[in-house]
């Protein structure tokens, strides 16, 4: 991927398999055929994320998750690391790429033996330094969402990652809620972090439709990534705010044209317009002239259609001298006056 490529689009499956294999390999299967490059799961345990416990500090207050102990939610929501080699060869059999989220260097130690192709970071774990090291030894490229993050934390993510020699790096532009409105996204945001970081950017889109991820990829994003599920009435922990098939089939759509339209700059004709050229107005004998006549407003005209001269030479010719006979409906042309 460079910055002439296309956009690339990932399915984020997330917790939508709802503790099931066979519906995350279905999310898989669908993604495939909608036309999403690739699939990400999330690798963690309940353990590795938190501790089992009951005091205030570790009860999700409001939201989605409105009263979930964090323990409870990530036991609920996780992807088994017991599914990760059957899904990921799943993915390869079906040539569609499969990547996840680490959020713990066991993790990252499972993902290097399954040969994960890319490094996903999440936005919360952007100030995780030891994880960022232990994912930036692995040598892949990796992609870094930037919801809460500021400058200093964005760098000081970069820096670690890169000390270690590893210079594939996408930053996708992120607002963590879930969902958040389109007056919050910023998206402009994109080209911030593009100047700032000199590297490639991208989308993390938590809206509820595809406009913002469409929009992005006139500012530069080169990946869009967007939160997937079979059903958003299967009523799991993320499916409020993913996309159904029908909608993903959509965005991989509207981002392929998206970029296609961008083009590069230039102002030379393009071939579709070629043929409506004829079209513009030109100037056109509008009464009948005989030889030695003086052209005039009475006789010619700017009118369409465009086969005679440009109306910029209208001045020029007025009080110019005919040198043949004229006819009402011909094409003016530079041989036509003296």
């Amino acid at each position: 991927m460079n910055e002439t490529s296309k956009p690339f689009v990932i399915a984020e499956i997330s917790a939508n398999h709802n503790g099931n294999i066979n519906k995350a390999k279905e999310l898989i299967r669908a993604a495939s055929d909608c036309g999403a490059d690739a699939v990400k799961l999330q690798t963690y345990t309940p353990d590795t994320m938190t501790i089992d416990s009951d005091k205030d500090d570790f009860f999700i207050k409001g939201g989605l998750w409105d009263g979930y102990t964090l323990y409870n939610l990530y036991k609920e929501a996780h992807t088994p690391y017991d599914w990760h080699e059957e899904l990921f060869d799943l993915a390869a059999n079906l040539n569609i790429i499969c990547i996840s989220t680490p959020f713990d260097e066991t993790a990252v130690d499972l993902l290097h033996d399954l040969n994960c192709p890319a490094i996903k970071i999440a936005s919360f774990e952007v100030t995780d330094l030891p994880l960022l090291e232990s994912a930036a030894l692995l040598k892949k490229p990796m992609i870094i969402s930037t919801g809460m993050a500021n400058e200093d934390d964005i760098s000081l993510a970069l820096n670690t990652i890169q000390k270690h020699g590893n210079q594939e790096l996408c930053l996708l532009h992120c607002v963590s809620g879930y969902p958040t409105p389109f007056d919050q996204y910023n998206i402009s945001t994109i080209n911030l972090l593009k100047e700032k970081f000199n590297c490639m950017v991208g989308l993390s889109d938590h809206t509820l439709d595809t406009e913002v991820s469409v929009a992005s990829v006139a500012l530069g994003a080169k990946i869009i990534e967007k939160h997937f599920t079979l059903d958003r009435d299967d009523k799991g922990p993320d499916s409020e705010f993913s996309l159904e098939p029908r909608e993903l089939q959509k965005l991989v759509k509207e981002v392929e044209n998206a970029w296609k339209s961008l083009g590069f700059p230039s102002l030379e004709k393009k071939e579709v317009e070629k043929e409506n050229l004829r079209f513009r107005r030109s100037i056109y004998i509008s009464n009948d002239i005989r030889k030695g006549e003086l052209h005039s407003a009475d006789n010619i005209r700017r009118i369409r259609p465009g086969f005679g001269l440009e109306p910029r030479y209208f001045s020029e010719v007025i009080g110019k001298r005919a040198s043949k006979d004229l006819f009402k409906g011909d094409p003016l042309t530079f041989q036509d006056f003296e």
